[in-house]
């Protein structure tokens, strides 16, 4: 089991990045001048390349998580509120990992509508859930 939640920590730290960086990338493409197609590029071809990545690091993340509540016995039982806490921000990550997904191809088609500050803010969302998520593991507080 050790095993099992060494990896799962290792794919969740790596998605996290991932989730960190790809917003930052939007910040970047919200601020290219008209014009600098090259820039613009470049830039969405990282985003693709990094959501690839991401998505990858994501599936790994969540089949060794899932590895893991089947071994602790699905969280049954008294003392595991915070398992059910954790698993609902789980399903907030996702969801934000996929409106990533949708932002990027907004991005490609030219129809983003979204200023370089409004990205700023967006990318503070997946700072927020690590916290919370991390102090359920930890804190274990229901």
């Amino acid at each position: 089991m050790l095993w099992v939640k060494a990896f799962h920590i290792v794919f969740v730290a790596s998605w996290f990045a991932g989730l960190f960086y790809l917003p930052r990338i939007f910040v970047n493409l919200a601020m290219v001048p008209a014009g600098s197609e090259a820039e613009r590029a470049r830039l969405l071809l990282m985003a693709r390349k990094l959501l690839r990545f991401s998505n990858m690091l994501a599936v790994f993340a969540l089949v060794f998580g899932a590895w893991l509540w089947y071994l602790f016995g699905y969280g049954l039982g008294a003392g595991n509120g915070w398992l059910h806490a954790k698993l609902f921000l789980v399903l907030l990550v996702i969801g934000y990992h996929y409106s990533c997904s949708v932002m990027l191809r907004k991005f490609e088609s030219g129809v983003q509508r979204r200023s370089h500050v409004w990205y700023r803010w967006f990318n503070e969302i997946p700072v927020l859930l690590l916290i919370a998520i991390v102090v359920l593991v930890v804190v274990k507080p229901f």
